[in-house]
């Protein structure tokens, strides 16, 4: 199993807690980042939104593609998996940029192609956006051309929404870097068995993400692809002495209350083809994190993650409030218990 992490650009997850004492600065993540690869975390995902979707609009947050850059300055160790969302990027400079971060780096980085869902946020930064179908078509153009500049030189492209010709970039990657997609529409998986080297998806249960990982599994075999590298799921996690902290905790945190931070939900149940919608108590926390069931004494959450371990998932992308002190719980009492008895090797 390998663990990851949420690099907190939005100043927490929490959408009923509205001071995490997790700061919207460098500082705070360069605290953060450091600290997992101290404690034992093998990756991050860098998220992409220009407006601040867990604390409202009015709030601020971090740009994912420059911070991800500074990132890839004061770590050595961990994989930089940055957010992407074609709607705001031209192509061939996201592959320069990719590539410019590979060097950095020393090739720890890697790609979470998003089609996104935000109507309002495109609305505000003038990004593209269009019918949910038509985005996915979008990104495998977007996937299409990033690969081919990283192999050819020069490359050509011709398509329904990009067109280049002759184009060069160099220095190519040093490794190539992964390219990660989640989606659960029809046209969704699709389109990632298509393009995508590894599958993500939000938070479930144990049911959901066998059913998920077998399916994938058997589309990319019908299309005759080669088999995914991994399968991660995002997660929050709340690790306690006891159950009964645990749970108190829980409910802290799901105090369903209105406010500037639900301001998103109803565009993002409308603009997202969803299997599993989530009510407004999951939704207190980011990306169905709750689902997963992660919550309880290192004992009982070490035994959950082995079960999604056996039904394929090796990665985990959690979320943790305050997250440098519950980091460092985690891969303390956690961590250990699962690489002991993990059945997964990477």
């Amino acid at each position: 199993m390998r663990f990851g992490f949420w690099t907190p650009i939005f100043g927490g997850w929490l959408r009923n807690v509205d001071d995490e004492q997790m700061p919207v600065t460098f500082e705070y993540v360069k605290e953060v980042v450091q600290t997992a690869e101290r404690v034992g975390f093998d990756l991050t995902l860098i998220p992409e939104l220009n407006l601040n979707d867990i604390k409202g609009v009015a709030a601020p947050s971090l740009e994912a593609w420059a911070l991800t850059a500074a990132l890839a300055a004061v770590t050595t160790k961990l994989e930089l998996m940055a957010a992407v969302r074609p709607g705001y990027h031209l192509p061939a400079v996201t592959a320069k940029q990719a590539a410019t971060i590979d060097a950095i780096s020393g090739g720890r980085f890697t790609l979470n192609v998003v089609s996104a869902w935000w109507e309002e946020e495109s609305r505000q930064y003038g990004g593209t956006f269009s019918e949910h179908d038509d985005r996915y078509a979008r990104t495998t153009e977007f996937v299409s051309i990033l690969k081919g500049l990283w192999n050819e030189t020069p490359f050509d492209f011709h398509g329904d929404y990009y067109d280049i010709s002759g184009s060069h970039l160099e220095p190519k990657p040093q490794v190539l870097p992964t390219i990660y997609a989640g989606g659960e529409s029809p046209a969704g998986k699709a389109a990632i068995v298509s393009f995508a080297d590894a599958y993500l998806t939000h938070g479930g249960t144990v049911d959901e993400l066998d059913t998920k990982v077998r399916g994938m599994r058997e589309q990319r075999a019908a299309a005759g692809g080669e088999p995914f590298s991994h399968f991660g799921m995002a997660a929050y996690a709340i690790v306690r002495d006891t159950e009964e902290e645990a749970e108190a905790e829980l409910a802290r945190i799901t105090d369903v209350s209105q406010g500037a931070a639900y301001e998103s939900y109803q565009d993002f149940i409308k603009q997202s083809h969803l299997e599993h919608q989530p009510d407004l108590r999951d939704y207190s926390v980011s990306n169905r994190g709750l689902r997963p069931g992660f919550v309880g004494t290192p004992r009982q959450v070490a035994d959950r993650i082995l079960e999604f371990e056996r039904v394929g998932v090796d990665t985990l992308l959690l979320q943790f409030s305050p997250q440098v002190a519950e980091m460092e719980r985690f891969a303390r009492d956690v961590i250990p218990l699962v690489r002991a008895e993990s059945s997964i090797l990477v």
